[in-house]
């Protein structure tokens, strides 16, 4: 396990806690895009793999409370592409503390679900 507070190096180490909390869902699908391993509901991507963390999209004010609020919580910004308002990525030092992040990921598929309102 890494040290507390800093993220997993390998996120295909993530992969398998997060297809067990994530694929439970109803209507959650999972596939590569852009080389990211990456979690689809409606055919719209709402969570996916980068780096040692995970990728979210939430409504803006709800991923800048995040940021603010949760020291493992930043931008989220794969391969150096810009930053968005609705995405963060989590970054946890132990791929089970996912798990715990149940509320978020079911209120990051709903968003994106509604059509990201």
């Amino acid at each position: 396990m890494a040290a507390e507070g800093r993220a997993i190096k390998d996120g295909a180490a993530l992969k398998p806690h997060l297809d067990a909390v994530l694929l439970k869902l109803p209507g959650v699908s999972a596939r590569k895009i852009n080389g990211l391993d990456a979690y689809f509901v409606s055919d719209r991507m709402f969570a996916c793999i980068s780096g040692g963390g995970v990728g979210l999209r939430l409504p803006a004010a709800q991923a800048r409370e995040l940021q603010f609020s949760r020291a493992d919580v930043g931008p989220f910004q794969p391969t150096g592409l810009p930053m968005s308002k609705e995405w963060v990525q989590i970054n946890r030092a132990d791929p089970t503390q996912y798990a715990a992040d149940l509320p978020l990921f079911e209120a990051s598929l709903e968003f994106v679900k509604r059509g990201g309102r």
